[in-house]
């Protein structure tokens, strides 16, 4: 097992990393103050892993809670099933909500522990490599609007991110892929060195090889925790982890939520930054043509929706949380491994980047 601290002061936590953690009852007890927990999961992984989950809890009074899978799902609605289920349970303040699932059942929890009686205890627990490397991470939680991704939250930090990788071999190539698009985010915004150690093990990587996998986790892991340990509530720095999310949301927001998957969504957004970036003279073609191949070979899409037009991206885009006094920020690169956060661009270079050909232009570059 590998550990990471993310560094808050009082609202300081572990990050534990490594095989079967699941099963690691001094992992959780360590962090339980009282004797009530109330396991958060949905439709698909309760089968693989809940009743592991309760065995190594055995101990406790735990309340089982599965929601229904799905982006789609990530409301008011379903949130509302927590709080039931909670309610009817007689829940106090001592009790522990446990994030048993993905990146959706990790946000919707997190924001229902950062709600219930006005704040309860929660661990991460996530089986997704998406939610292992990026959202099980530093404390942002929230469900969705129909008129935009994530603009209902609250930051919320856990009591500690418990990463059972052996859970990654019942991921679906899809949703493996759609992880590896945050993987490679890491490298492009602040680890340039990563970018290469990537491309020479994107392959282990999409064939489960465990050494190369706990070696990428931790490696993201430990991006993401210098970032947050900056700027907890994204102030400032913390929003380089938002590259091609911007463009990303607008896709999710535009499709309907779980059409594409978020790590898609953030994947062709990111070529969008790429294209953008070197639009303005930031990057070098041959660096964003580098960044795409690696996309492509993780098996990730690299051009935006046909149907989109740059009208639906500015509708969509005008509502995301990084707007300010009505003035658009985007996250750039001003070169590989250097993201910033900008607002200082012309319009027209925005334009063209809407208007790019990615199709034609990826089609080109070949897989």
């Amino acid at each position: 097992m590998r550990t990471l601290q993310v560094d808050l002061g009082e609202r300081s936590y572990p990050i534990h990393i490594g095989e079967r953690l699941i099963d690691r009852c001094d992992l959780f007890e360590e962090k339980i103050r009282g004797r009530q927990v109330a396991i958060v999961t949905n439709e698909t992984v309760a089968p693989l892993y809940l009743e592991r989950l309760r065995q190594a809890l055995s101990g406790y009074a735990v309340t089982s809670i599965i929601l229904p899978d799905g982006e789609n799902h990530k409301n008011w609605q379903t949130l509302q099933m927590i709080f039931d289920a909670l309610l009817e349970a007689r829940h106090d303040r001592n009790t522990m909500i446990i994030a048993l699932g993905g990146g959706v059942i990790g946000d919707m929890a997190g924001y229902a522990a950062a709600s219930y009686q006005r704040g309860v205890d929660f661990i991460q627990v996530p089986t997704t490599l998406l939610s292992q490397v990026d959202s099980s991470v530093g404390g942002k939680t929230g469900i969705n609007h129909p008129l935009g991704k994530n603009m209902i939250g609250a930051f919320y930090q856990p009591r500690a991110v418990i990463i059972d990788t052996s859970t990654l071999a019942t991921l679906p190539s899809r949703e493996l892929s759609a992880g590896l698009a945050e993987v490679i985010k890491y490298g492009l915004i602040c680890d340039e060195e990563f970018i290469g150690w990537l491309e020479l093990n994107v392959d282990r990587l999409r064939a489960l090889d465990p050494v190369a996998l706990t070696e990428a986790i931790h490696r993201s892991c430990a991006a993401k925790a210098r970032v947050v340990n900056a700027d907890e509530r994204e102030s400032g720095v913390r929003a380089i982890l938002n590259l091609g999310h911007t463009f990303g949301h607008a896709i999710e927001t535009h499709m309907g939520y779980g059409v594409w998957l978020h790590g898609e969504a953030v994947a062709a957004g990111t070529v969008m930054a790429l294209e953008m970036s070197s639009r303005l003279g930031w990057i070098q073609q041959a660096e964003r043509d580098r960044a795409i191949r690696l996309l492509q070979r993780a098996a990730l899409p690299v051009a935006p929706p046909a149907e989109m037009q740059p009208g639906d991206f500015l509708q969509h885009m005008a509502v995301d949380k990084k707007v300010l006094d009505g003035k658009l920020r985007l996250v750039l690169l001003r070169g590989m491994g250097e993201a910033v956060v900008t607002g200082d661009f012309p319009r027209d270079v925005l334009e063209a980047t809407l208007n790019a050909n990615y199709g034609a232009m990826t089609e080109q570059m070949g897989a």
